[in-house]
């Protein structure tokens, strides 16, 4: 928390509008083209379903920070409902600073991720903006299993587009929610671009056709 101003940055919100159906199956058939799973769900509570029924309850799981994570109770329901072999769980007594490397390690390659990006393409690329890179590194190949969560506000036609949403609407949202939680600002360190999966059934998608987190 902070007691300075908020500063609140400008933010478009035509990035906030669900893509249409038809651009939601293209990105979707674009996935599984590049080796992702990809689901499309109408609503949150059947994203909520069957991300919980696609996850083992005998592996570690690390959920990243993520509004929609958190927006769709999958975050609370993974991390505290005692289904799950939760990372964070586990480490909530954690003094995380004195144990800043064995936070860096056990995150950086968890046996499963689930988490969001900031935008899909529609021909099959994900896209994630990070402040600390902390989600990146298992998003990318440390985690053996690795599930996203999206809305169908995040589907943009290409990568420039894609680009162009995290700087001027996740970003700036990002920053008001860091300010608040943390009382710092957020920036855009790191960006990764998930544009092929090669490991059959590694990376799944669910598209939502709602709108969620940003």
């Amino acid at each position: 928390m902070t007691d300075n101003p908020i500063v609140e940055l400008a933010v478009d919100e035509s990035f906030a509008t669900p893509a249409a159906p038809d651009r939601v199956e293209r990105a979707a058939e674009s996935l599984r083209r590049n080796g992702f799973t990809a689901h499309i769900v109408d609503t949150v509570e059947e994203a909520h379903t069957l991300v919980t029924d696609l996850l083992p309850t005998d592996k570690t799981i690390f959920t990243s920070t993520s509004e929609t994570l958190r927006l769709s109770g999958l975050a609370e329901t993974i991390n505290s409902s005692g289904t799950f072999h939760s990372l964070r769980a586990e480490q909530s007594d954690w003094d995380l600073s004195a144990r800043h490397d064995d936070v860096r390690v056990t995150r950086s390659a968890p046996e499963v991720v689930v988490g969001s990006v900031h935008a899909v393409t529609e021909d099959g690329k994900l896209v994630t903006a990070s402040a600390s890179g902390s989600q990146l590194a298992p998003y990318a190949s440390g985690a053996t299993q690795a599930v996203w969560v999206v809305g169908a506000q995040k589907v943009v036609p290409d990568l420039a587009t894609a680009l162009h949403r995290i700087e001027t609407y996740s970003y700036p949202k990002e920053d008001v929610r860091a300010q608040h939680a943390y009382g710092v600002r957020s920036t855009i360190s790191k960006i990764l671009i998930n544009g092929r999966e090669l490991v059959p059934g590694r990376g799944t998608v669910v598209l939502i056709r709602e709108a969620i987190g940003f």
